[in-house]
């Protein structure tokens, strides 16, 4: 079972960075080569140089980053910062910059620059909390002590 699961990761790496260097040769995306995303996120294709991802950054299934709106005219630059997490379902609009080391929750709409070390939710999305440490792909510095405390009082293993 172990090597079935394996095989299933390995296989995802692989099309991940498939598609990562399509995006990349193909579209001309500035994706670096340590940034993370689901075979579900969505970039945006029709200003597909607008699209930038950071190290070691991840974009979470049915993610979305827009680069134009038709109905105003623009192509802009959207950014994704170093060691961020773009939460399922969220939808970054044209010209937003997230900063570094923040996340954004799932199902999120942002419509204006999210501040390095801050996690913003909702939808519009909002600034729910600052001053935050996250380590790559933008997990909370004490994720693993929680997880861990988690296990021991339900006994999952």
């Amino acid at each position: 079972m172990r090597l079935r699961f394996a095989h299933l990761s390995l296989l995802r790496r692989l099309l991940v960075e498939a598609k990562r260097q399509c995006y990349v040769r193909l579209f001309g995306m500035d994706l670096h080569p340590s940034c993370e995303f689901s075979l579900s996120t969505r970039f945006d294709k029709t200003n597909p140089r607008g699209v930038h991802v950071g190290a070691h950054s991840y974009l979470a299934f049915d993610a979305a980053l827009l680069t134009h709106d038709l109905t105003r005219g623009v192509r802009l630059h959207t950014r994704v910062g170093r060691n961020c997490f773009i939460g399922a379902r969220s939808i970054l609009l044209p010209g937003v910059q997230i900063g570094d080391g923040a996340i954004v929750g799932a199902g999120s709409v942002v419509t204006r620059d999210v501040p390095p070390g801050c996690v913003v939710a909702g939808n519009p999305a909002r600034i729910l909390r600052r001053g935050i440490e996250v380590g790559r792909y933008g997990r909370m510095r004490d994720a693993d002590r929680v997880q861990a405390r988690h296990v021991a009082e339900h006994g999952l293993d």
